[in-house]
Order: structure tokens, then C-alpha cells, then sequence
């Protein structure tokens, strides 16, 4: 906690939008979790993982997870979120593949700078267009939160707001986007 600081000048420039969200998350990895080993992210990924699918995850988007994989989709993980605990999440849930924002290693060591970009909206929307070149036979139901997700749900044949905001709701109502809320 003695190096949260350093996360305050990056949140001060992000505040007058000098700064972006990627730049934030690295920043705050590396002052929450730099350099962790390898071993110490898989151990905390180990315990964080199977709590966060017990208890948080809605009913409703277990329910949802369960019916694509009876009806033999295919399941892609795309998520801002770093590689720390995503891709855990994704086989965890069954997931044939987890697209989300990379984080360095250097030496066995976390550095927490970003490998890719931050996976969140222009770049959310390059994923999905790979995404759709790469499974190009097969069509793409899209579930996201946030008003970001807009231009990728829209991309989608079929996207889904789940739990937006009052305003990402209105927005997507506009986009002909469907909203749903899940419990």
C-alpha cells in the first residue's frame, strides 16, 4: 500500500485527459502488485478465481454461459481486465479463448506495464473485428456493462447491455442495442 501513491499523478492526468485509462491500470499494478513472481499471481489467481465464479457472477450469466455451450458456440473472453486472472476465468468457465489486456514480466518479476493495448473500446472493437475474420463461419453474440461497449455491441449480430448504466442504457436503446438486466 506504500506505493499507492504513485498512482496520483497518472489519475490527475487522466483527469484533465493527459493521461488514459491503460496508462491508470499500469500504474496501479505495477504500484498495487509490481514485482510479484509468477508464482505469487498464479497463487492469488488460484484462491481469486474459483470465490469470483461462486459468488460473483450473476445466476443469470452462468444461465446464459450454460446455454451457448449447449448450443455447441463459441465462447471468447473479451475483457479490459489483465491476463493476471482473465484467461483463468475464461477455462474456468469453459471458454475456448480469452482476449484481454497483457501485462509485462521481466526477470520473473511483474513490472506491471502493459503488453497490449488496454482492451477497452476502439481497441475492444479491433479484438472483435479479428475475432470475426478469425471465426468468420459463425455468428457473434456480444455481451458487455459499460457505455464503451457500444461500438463492439454494435458490431455484434446480436448485442446485449446487461446491467448498463441509465445512460449507456438510453444510448444503447438509440443503437438498437438490447438491454437486459441479470440478477
Amino acid at each position: 500500500m506504500w506505493r499507492t501513491p504513485r498512482v496520483l499523478p497518472v489519475l490527475a492526468r487522466l483527469a484533465l485527459g493527459r493521461a488514459d485509462r491503460g496508462e491508470l491500470k499500469a500504474r496501479w499494478i505495477a504500484s498495487a502488485l509490481g514485482d510479484a513472481t509468477p508464482a505469487q499471481a498464479a497463487a492469488w489467481t488460484s484462491h481469486f478465481v474459483p470465490q469470483l465464479i461462486a459468488h460473483g457472477l450473476h445466476a443469470d450469466a452462468l444461465a446464459a454461459i450454460e446455454q451457448h455451450r449447449r448450443c455447441g458456440d463459441t465462447l471468447v473472453l473479451l475483457s479490459a481486465s489483465p491476463d493476471l486472472y482473465v484467461p483463468a476465468i475464461g477455462r474456468a468457465l469453459g471458454f475456448t479463448e480469452s482476449l484481454c489486456t497483457g501485462l509485462e514480466w521481466r526477470d520473473d518479476h511483474l513490472t506491471g506495464r502493459l503488453t497490449t493495448a488496454n482492451r477497452r473500446g476502439a481497441e475492444k472493437v479491433r479484438c472483435l473485428q479479428e475475432l470475426q475474420q478469425r471465426y468468420a463461419q459463425l455468428p457473434v453474440v456480444a455481451y458487455a456493462n459499460a457505455a464503451s461497449d457500444l461500438p463492439h455491441l454494435q458490431l455484434a449480430q446480436r448485442g446485449i447491455l446487461v446491467n448498463g448504466a441509465a445512460a449507456a442504457r438510453r444510448a444503447a436503446a438509440r443503437l438498437g442495442i438490447t438491454c437486459v438486466t441479470w440478477h
